[in-house]
């Protein structure tokens, strides 16, 4: 029998209410925002040269900036080591609610 864990189980929606709880600390917001911007600059410049370690450089930031958020301001555990799909798509909703001001600095 294959057994599935209630959290991974639960919807999007239930994740991402849950994902922000973990994100508490303005300083570690503030590390994922820039992350998530340097990221975005990083894969810029892979399409503009095509030189693939921007590729990396891009991860690089994007997971770097965020986990030293989690394990240097909100000690916890990212939720990327047991959710990666829905903890991808949380940050950028986060990212996007931030930029917007949905969400606070």
């Amino acid at each position: 029998m294959n057994v599935i864990s209630q959290k991974t189980q639960q919807s999007f929606s239930e994740f991402y209410t849950s994902y922000l709880t973990d994100h508490t600390d303005r300083t570690s917001r503030q590390l994922h925002f820039f992350g998530s911007t340097l990221s975005i600059i990083c894969l810029t410049l892979l399409a503009l040269s095509g030189n693939v370690g921007w590729l990396f450089a891009a991860i690089a930031s994007f997971y770097g900036f965020a986990w030293m958020g989690h394990f240097q301001f909100e000690k916890n555990r990212p939720r990327s080591f047991k959710q990666p799909v829905y903890s991808f798509l949380g940050a950028w909703l986060m990212y996007w609610q931030m930029l917007t001001g949905q969400i606070s600095f």
